[in-house]
């Protein structure tokens, strides 16, 4: 497996301080930030553009991970890569073309990730992993911060991990919602390498400590 990474994801933040919590956790030891862009159409919440993705980009060197909630995200894509984001993802059911989609990612220098919700099947990946470099699963159905984790999504994080490991180019998987110092270790196992983590940070009064528990719970799985 891949080394283990952790993603602070800033919904969780405090928004009134935002470049000082995203410095926070880069100084705690994140190695990537997540940043949730949500539209009000394909999920029922509204957060942030480019413009907030142009200020995390200010507040840190480490790579912007955009998870873009929206419909039509193709319309968007060249605004949030012009923003800084170095990881753009999508759902399949938000974009008509995904492979499409996935490549003009690709080729304004972007890493092109696709994200599977709860309820979605591994076999829509079957025909864009060539051009895929990240699978993001949620364990939670997307939308708000704070859900408790979905077990069930486990053994699709198996058979995810299989269908990477015969590609020819690196991938990284990647899983979001209800990851805890206790539920990391389950993803772990599964072969997941970077764990997205909003309230297990962010709702802590020691971010450094908590990036490292959560690193810790996932190694002892390694």
């Amino acid at each position: 497996m891949l080394p283990v990474r952790i993603a602070p994801s800033i919904l969780s933040s405090d928004f009134s301080r935002l470049g000082d919590e995203v410095r926070a956790v880069d100084q705690a030891g994140a190695d990537w930030i997540h940043v949730d862009v949500m539209d009000g159409r394909f999920v029922p919440n509204i957060t942030i553009g480019p413009p907030v993705v142009r200020a995390v980009r200010k507040s840190t060197k480490k790579p912007v991970d955009c998870h873009l909630m929206i419909m039509e995200p193709e319309r968007y894509i060249q605004d949030f890569a012009d923003a800084g984001a170095d990881i753009i993802s999508v759902h399949p059911e938000a974009t008509v073309h995904l492979e499409r989609t996935l490549q003009s990612i690709r080729a304004l220098g972007k890493r092109a990730g696709v994200v599977l919700n709860p309820g979605t099947s591994p076999s829509v990946l079957e025909y864009v992993l060539h051009c895929t470099d990240l699978v993001l699963l949620m364990s939670v159905n997307p939308g708000f911060g704070g859900q408790a984790f979905i077990p069930q999504v486990l053994p699709k994080a198996r058979i995810v991990a299989e269908m990477i490991a015969q590609c020819h180019h690196q991938i990284d998987l990647q899983i979001d919602g209800g990851i805890t110092a206790e539920t990391i270790g389950h993803a772990r196992a599964c072969g997941v390498d970077c764990f997205v983590a909003g309230s297990a940070i962010y709702g802590k009064p020691d971010y450094a400590h908590a990036i490292t528990a959560l690193r810790r719970g996932a190694e002892a799985h390694s």
